[in-house]
């Protein structure tokens, strides 16, 4: 029986350290992950809500109307971004996702704030994310300084009547569970294709398209057609556990989802080949996947909500896939919205899709090296 020997123990430690050193990937994720996790979760992550994007409806159009938005608007939970000449218009704008509150000033205001036996104006929020729905109730209380000629308001009666839209029941899984959709799929997807040409170099194959007339652009839409059938084969199991398993509603039409999947599953597929561009091996290509992941993750606005971050983390969140696709899902899922009513998110995937298909093209050699 032979002697442990601290001697080899120690030869093949260095072998490993001078590995790591020639792999710089992984010696940047020695470092790169934990600044990147301190980062995003001290700086970019903030529960406390504020600034969530509000529409007016003001069919009262009074002084004490309107010092009412200017109150509301002071809270700072509610920036004022658009308007509305009715409450089926603020309705709309909800469903779009163009705004997460509403206020809606009926054209009896001064009569309700004269008599005070019941809420002076109605606050209509997007109750599908519970966590605003919380925030929103800051400002059901909000006051209205008194006139001396009118009657005190009841006490016991609200400024705003709180209406929540989507989520009544205020369940989290009905929030949670259509933006996995998301997640996953940018999660499988991103890591099937980044290893697609690393497995064709590894295994040789290579050498035989080399002697073939298949063009870069060609390899590249070939590699992506089997993942877009896949990707609609998780949507639907994901769709299927969600509606039965967790009675999550499903407004919107399946056509208008396939077609909002459609862009998305396209879109992160070509981020995995850029990658497997990039890549020597199946580990560097799950290294990266796991790198490009881990910040559309937790900036998107599925873990936190998009609205408390500050202005910098939410102009890089616009970069990614995955902050477009969530608001596309769930306000298509949840809000019963048309895909036309999306397009301001559908032609960020769409920009993505063919820059991230120029550089992996661009990259791409038909060559063993």
């Amino acid at each position: 029986m032979e002697i442990f020997s601290i001697g080899r123990v120690l030869a093949i430690a260095r072998k490993e350290i001078l590995h790591l050193r020639r792999d710089r990937l992984t010696g940047g994720m020695i470092a790169g992950i934990p600044i990147i996790m301190t980062v995003l979760f001290g700086y970019a992550i903030n529960q406390d809500v504020r600034h969530l994007r509000g529409g007016v409806s003001d069919l009262a159009g009074t002084s004490a109307s309107r010092q009412l938005i200017d109150d509301a608007a002071a809270s700072q939970v509610v920036d004022i971004v658009a308007t509305a000449d009715s409450q089926a218009g603020l309705e709309a704008l909800l469903r779009r996702g163009q705004i997460s509150i509403g206020i809606f000033i009926p054209a009896d205001f001064e009569r309700r704030r004269a008599t005070g036996d019941r809420p002076l104006a109605q606050l209509m929020v997007d109750g599908s994310d519970p966590i605003v729905l919380s925030s929103a109730r800051g400002l059901v209380d909000i006051p209205l300084p008194a006139r001396p000629e009118i009657a005190p308001a009841n006490s016991a009666v609200h400024t705003f009547a709180l209406r929540p839209f989507y989520n009544p029941e205020r369940r989290s899984e009905v929030f949670i569970v259509p933006g996995l959709i998301g997640v996953i799929l940018t999660l499988t997807m991103v890591l099937f294709t980044a290893i697609a040409i690393v497995r064709e170099r590894g295994s040789g194959n290579l050498e035989l398209l080399i002697t073939t007339p298949v063009k870069s652009i060609e390899l590249m839409i070939g590699k992506i057609l089997p993942y877009i059938a896949i990707g609609y084969v998780q949507v639907t199991i994901i769709l299927l556990l969600g509606v039965y398993l967790f009675d999550v509603p499903v407004r919107g039409t399946l056509v208008d989802l396939g077609i909002g999947v459609g862009f998305f599953v396209v879109s992160i597929l070509t981020l995995g080949l850029f990658i497997s561009t990039l890549a020597a091996s199946q580990f560097q290509a799950f290294q990266m996947t796991f790198i490009s992941f881990l910040p559309q993750l937790l900036l998107s606005g599925y873990m936190f909500p998009f609205e408390g971050m500050p202005k910098g983390a939410q102009w890089i969140a616009e970069f990614f896939p995955l902050t477009h696709f969530l608001r596309i899902v769930r306000g298509i899922i949840l809000r019963g919205a048309e895909v036309t009513e999306l397009w301001p998110q559908i032609w960020p995937l769409f920009a993505f899709l063919l820059f991230m298909m120029t550089l992996a093209v661009f990259r791409f050699r038909k060559r063993l090296d």
